[in-house]
């Protein structure tokens, strides 16, 4: 189950984050300027954006194994349609409808994942269905470069497609939805966003988001025109960051079920990325020497703890409310990441990377004070526990222990 929801999002992550690498066969092939084709990148994220929450809430409704297969088919169609209509407006619209259709898998991937395993295991299960991120970028980033060379957008779009159904086919196949858990009788019934927590949450979560984009999207930028790196050796820089990136948070997921919270570590993950960042400021402003160093640091650290908030929300939502929950959550964290990079390039071309890289210290701070470190119940940490829940027949004891930490 942690192998198929990690194939379904970095299916879906290959064509939603995959645009970027087809960029001299678009600009050929579609005729338009770089502005206009600014645009048409942004055209899956923006379909992605529009349906998160309505996935969730299917989800929720009609179980993960559904969701996923019809979400990433209907992406292999728009995406197949889109190989053979160039012009710019019908391709926009194809990649929004792909978009719309492959944000299934960013709620019910990360639900099938968490009702298959117990919490004392669920923070190191999320920590590696996070890594099909970019593991998914890293797919495209290799494959598709080549194919768009040798088949221009038609085979690109066609190879798109092709591993969108495939993985479609294998959840079809393999994939089983977690057992809905009876509610029990001492247990809270109802909406939980009646109570802030989880807006809480949701809010912390977009204020992380901006200093991890702030130092990922400026980090090749910073290194060649700051520290004279060539661009491919920065790239490869910055590839090493990105693989140890992943391997935090693994730690952090472990680190969470060790403790049995997810929200603790989260805050003192946002205090260690303000003081990351802000380091990060001081030697670019101060001791220009050390900012590769720093650099390199406040990549790793300010994505160590990404699947916390993420396995904290469905924990807290509780089962009927789970799909949803996902959904909004991505839906507030791609709303951060969409205007971070616009903003935080006019504040660094008029005043520098070092108060570019002070501010988006302040946002990680504020999340720290935001996290709402002692809403949850801790987990058992009883082994005996783990074991004797780890063995339910058929998913039916696993799945249940989604609704064991509730609000």
């Amino acid at each position: 189950m942690l192998g198929l929801g990690m194939a379904a999002q970095a299916a879906g992550t290959v064509f939603l984050f995959g645009l970027p690498f087809l960029l001299p066969e678009l600009r050929a092939e579609t005729g338009l300027p770089l502005g206009r084709l600014g645009l048409l990148l942004g055209c899956p994220s923006a379909g992605m954006l529009l349906a998160l929450i309505a996935w969730g809430a299917a989800a929720d409704r009609y179980g993960e194994r559904l969701v996923m297969a019809l979400g990433l088919a209907g992406s292999a169609g728009c995406l197949t349609v889109a190989a053979f209509w160039h012009r710019p407006v019908p391709l926009g619209v194809l990649l929004v409808l792909a978009g719309v259709a492959g944000a299934s898998v960013n709620a019910a991937s990360g639900r099938l994942v968490l009702g298959w395993f117990p919490p004392q295991r669920r923070g190191v299960a999320m920590g590696w269905r996070q890594t099909a991120l970019p593991l998914g970028i890293a797919v495209a980033g290799v494959l598709l470069p080549p194919v768009a060379q040798h088949g221009g957008l038609r085979g690109a779009f066609l190879t798109e497609a092709g591993i969108c159904l495939l993985t479609a086919g294998a959840v079809i196949l393999f994939a089983q939805d977690p057992a809905r858990p009876v509610r029990r009788a001492d247990e809270p019934a109802g909406n939980p966003y009646r109570q802030p927590v989880l807006w809480r949450v949701h809010g912390a979560s977009g204020l992380l988001v901006v200093p991890q984009f702030v130092v990922a999207a400026f980090a090749l930028e910073y290194l060649v025109t700051q520290r004279q790196y060539d661009p491919a050796g920065a790239g490869r820089l910055i590839a090493v960051a990105g693989l140890a990136g992943a391997l935090a948070r693994l730690a952090a997921g472990k680190w969470s079920d060790v403790v049995g919270s997810r929200l603790v570590p989260m805050r003192r993950l946002a205090y260690v990325n303000a003081v990351a960042v802000g380091l990060l400021a001081l030697g670019v402003a101060v001791y220009p020497g050390a900012g590769t160093v720093l650099l390199l640091v406040a990549a790793v650290v300010t994505v160590s703890g990404n699947g916390l908030a993420f396995t904290a929300v469905a924990e807290l939502a509780g089962p009927a409310w789970a799909g949803r929950a996902l959904g909004a959550h991505n839906t507030v964290q791609n709303l951060a990441a969409a205007g971070t990079p616009a903003l935080w390039g006019v504040l660094i071309q008029a005043r520098g990377f070092g108060l570019g890289y002070a501010a988006a210290a302040l946002f990680a701070l504020l999340a720290a004070v935001v996290t709402p470190s002692r809403a949850e119940q801790r987990l058992p940490a009883d082994p005996q526990h783990v074991a004797r829940h780890a063995t339910g027949a058929g998913g039916g004891e696993v799945g249940d222990r989604l609704g064991d930490v509730d609000r």
